[in-house]
């Protein structure tokens, strides 16, 4: 296989100062331009509707759509576009057919949105939900395998995986995981939040039957707005909200489509994001995003924080711990120096994106000097 060219920095794409060092594309990416200009454009479409005939919003719709399935390795057919992840899952929770006694299988400490609708599915329908604790070696994938495989477990039903921890980007091998959940015989539902637009993402090689990410993450698009990946042969349910978009004669993943889906704002803020990632190639966005991480980590050694083993991390999110537990007010003090980093879990999260470059990882590693 070639080589990866390598991705120079893309700062000159976004509006982020040069003295701003904004780490926290796992909490919400700032637009680039050209998405702000899409959204622009957008309003104008609503402002003065008898100038935009709206049928033009409707090809919006399946541009983003066909991005998204691109982004993804899916075909536009297999893709619903839904209001957020927290949405999708919904959906998905409620085109399960399950029998009582068996599992939900989760991490530790996962994101609300991809529990709540599997939890009420549980009640519901008599599951068991196991969540696999935090390893203390950090390696999530062999401590899933080993839940997937326990002898003498009830009959794992669903795995709610992610492609690494929200938290502190702390790896789950789909590659490895996603065999063992098909060869137990259990539905696979992804949340790609934390992976898509950063890392590869293949519903070909993980083959979920459902996987959903939003845009205002790591796909550099706007709020309110999400991809729900359904497999052929999950494409006969049905939506949580009916509207005429959705009904006969729609086919595929449209049968799962939102309601208002033609927002003259969004779909093309939307797509714009998506296809500016797939002219970069989202490999080339993972190499750079593993070389400022690594170097991330490799500048805070004797700060008294530790982060998880590079092979034991997502290449896109590095995760800080202290023994003590973070120092109040770390965050604060970071963003008075023009750092911006998250606190989730206790954990100090650093997530650069394409527009952070040698730089910022110089600006963060001093911030964190003079905190500390």
């Amino acid at each position: 296989m070639d080589a990866v060219a390598p991705l120079p920095c893309q700062r000159h794409l976004f509006e982020v100062p040069d003295e701003i060092s904004y780490l926290d594309a796992a909490a919400w990416s700032p637009f680039p331009l050209s998405v702000r200009a899409a959204g622009e454009a957008g309003l104008l479409v609503k402002s003065r509707p008898w100038a935009h005939p709206r049928e033009a919003v409707q090809a919006q719709a399946e541009r983003a759509r066909a991005a998204a399935a691109r982004l993804i390795g899916a075909t536009a057919d297999d893709v619903a576009i839904v209001g957020s992840v927290s949405h999708a899952m919904a959906t998905v929770a409620a085109n399960l057919a399950v029998a009582p006694g068996g599992r939900v299988l989760r991490v530790a400490d996962e994101f609300p949105s991809l529990c709540y609708a599997f939890d009420r599915l549980a009640r519901a329908s008599g599951l068991i939900v196991e969540e696999v604790p935090r390893p203390e070696d950090g390696d999530w994938t062999a401590s899933l395998l080993a839940a997937i495989g326990r002898p003498g477990a009830p009959p794992l039903t669903i795995a709610t995986l992610t492609p690494s921890h929200w938290t502190d980007g702390g790896l789950i091998d789909l590659d490895r995981l996603a065999p063992a959940v098909h060869a137990a015989g259990a539905a696979l539902v992804i949340d790609a939040t934390q992976a898509a637009g950063a890392v590869p993402v293949d519903v070909g090689r993980w083959r979920p039957d459902f996987l959903a990410f939003p845009t205002y993450k790591w796909a550099l698009g706007p709020y309110a707005l999400a991809f729900l990946y359904a497999a052929p042969h999950r494409q006969d349910g049905a939506a949580i909200e009916e509207n005429i978009g959705n009904r006969p004669p729609a086919t595929g993943a449209r049968r799962y489509d939102r309601g208002e889906l033609n927002d003259p704002v969004l779909l093309p803020m939307a797509a714009t994001g998506l296809e500016l990632l797939l002219s970069f190639d989202v490999s080339a966005v993972a190499d750079r995003l593993r070389r400022l991480t690594d170097l991330l980590a490799d500048g805070l050694v004797g700060l008294g924080l530790s982060a998880l083993a590079a092979d034991l991390r997502a290449p896109n999110i590095l995760g800080l711990r202290a023994p003590g537990g973070l120092s109040p007010g770390l965050v604060d003090r970071l963003r008075q120096d023009g750092v911006y980093v998250s606190e989730r879990s206790g954990a100090l999260r650093l997530s650069p994106h394409v527009w952070a470059d040698e730089r910022d990882v110089e600006r963060c590693v001093a911030a964190l000097r003079r905190a500390l």
